[in-house]
């Protein structure tokens, strides 16, 4: 599937969305120090801090030896993985700490990278620099067999309170542990409404559909407490008082997702693991209004699950409904209904009838993703609808109409819904 030149954001076009971004947001951006006071105050879980460092009159005052390991020494003002040090263990009885990397460190050599940080060395913004000494947060269970040493993040886009885009980065040998794209860590997509990878690049080029050297698809890894890094996500955003942004997050797995930093100028390359553009996306929920972040993320997953075949589908082919399938519509306590669905190509997104979606009870105030223009009956509401066709669970956004009260369908599946089948002239089994 290739991106659309034309809903593919680029580094002029982002600036449209960062500007957006008031002062006070930008400042969290610039620095991690600033982002990890305002997450405490706000109760959103991030990694905790040993000790920062303003002065080199500071290192005075530090004993290596009282930190617990594993621990992350870090500028507070960096950007790309620059400066940041992973200590995984101690040494016994020894003044020394084995990094990520391999190396063994002495405290005269944190010392030298502190006062280094101090010095502006790998720092991105500002003229004071400000160095962290912050908890380690291992890797997921679920996710620690895909990664070389380090812990995968995951960024989340945020805009207007709706999670519109995310990816994991996986730690390899060639990014030296750290996940990071510029430095050779692998970017995977992650379908919204699922949380399950799609796609992969290495690095900042090159699709690939396999980890490098293994027979580990890079397709269809569920990843961990998926709602729940969503949400946090956007409560980080609407904290910080973010417009537009990416937020870094880690998986505790017994703490949760936890926010690493948040950046007002998130880079690019997630467009190409997802292959998806993120200017369409940013476009279709501007101006749409957001109670708060629960109902930010159902929006997400309803406009932007990713409509890709399974594994299982490819073996067997692509799929032949009729014009009127039967379907199975589930209602808010996930009870599954069967009913017979038309196919309308001629409408872009499905529609359900008034009386049908009280009926499932998905029409109450909590249910109402937004309300869209019909050409016949005004503006009328969107809500999210799951339903299963032909053994294929879709999570999706349908306009309620009232005309539909009559028919003897009360479903219609527009074209949205319809990708990855075929409609033909056959019998239903």
């Amino acid at each position: 599937m290739a991106i659309k030149p034309s809903h593919i954001l680029g580094m002029n076009a982002r600036f449209k969305y960062t500007k957006k971004n008031p002062y006070v947001a930008k400042t969290y951006g610039f620095s991690k120090l600033k982002t990890k006071e305002l997450l405490r105050e706000c109760h959103i879980p991030t990694a905790e801090v040993f000790h920062t460092f303003e002065s080199i009159n500071d290192l005075d005052n530090i004993n290596w030896e009282t930190i617990p390991v594993p621990f992350v020494v870090k500028p507070a003002s960096g950007s790309a993985g620059k400066g940041i040090i992973v200590i995984l263990n101690k040494k016994p009885n020894k003044l020394e700490w084995e990094s990520s990397e391999g190396e063994i460190l002495t405290d005269e050599d944190l010392n030298l990278h502190v006062n280094n940080i101090l010095d502006g060395e790998f720092s991105t913004w500002g003229s004071t620099h400000k160095a962290i000494v912050e908890e380690m947060i291992p890797a997921h269970p679920d996710l620690l067999k895909y990664s070389y040493k380090g812990t995968p993040d995951i960024r989340i886009i945020v805009f207007n309170s709706v999670p519109v885009m995310a990816m994991a980065r996986i730690p390899t040998k060639k990014s030296r542990g750290k996940a990071n794209l510029d430095q050779g860590a692998i970017g995977l997509g992650i379908d919204m409404a699922t949380g399950l990878t799609t796609y992969g690049v290495n690095g900042k080029s090159g699709i690939i559909t396999h980890f490098p050297g293994t027979r580990k698809k890079v397709s269809g890894i569920q990843i961990p407490q998926w709602n729940q890094l969503l949400e946090v996500a956007v409560k980080a955003a609407e904290s910080a008082g973010f417009i537009f942004m990416g937020a870094d997050l880690f998986i505790h797995e017994a703490k949760g997702p936890m926010i690493v930093e948040l950046n007002g100028f998130p880079g690019l390359s997630i467009q190409l693991c997802n292959k998806a553009g993120l200017k369409k996306r940013l476009e279709r929920i501007e101006g749409l209004e957001i109670r708060d972040a629960k109902h930010g993320v159902k929006i997400a997953q309803a406009l932007f699950a990713h409509n890709f075949t399974d594994t299982k589908d490819i073996e067997n082919g692509v799929k032949v409904i009729p014009t009127k399938p039967h379907i199975t519509v589930f209602d808010d306590k996930n009870k599954g209904f069967d009913t017979e669905a038309l196919v309308n190509t001629g409408r872009y997104r499905s529609a359900i009838s008034e009386n049908y979606a009280h009926h499932l009870g998905i029409l109450d105030i909590d249910d109402l993703l937004w309300r869209q223009q019909e050409s016949i009956e005004g503006k009328v509401p969107v809500v999210q609808v799951k339903f299963k066709l032909k053994g294929k669970k879709l999570n999706t956004a349908m306009v309620v109409i009232k005309k539909l009260n009559k028919s003897k369908h009360k479903i219609e599946l527009g074209r949205m819904d319809l990708q990855g089948f075929l409609v033909g002239d056959v019998e239903e089994k």
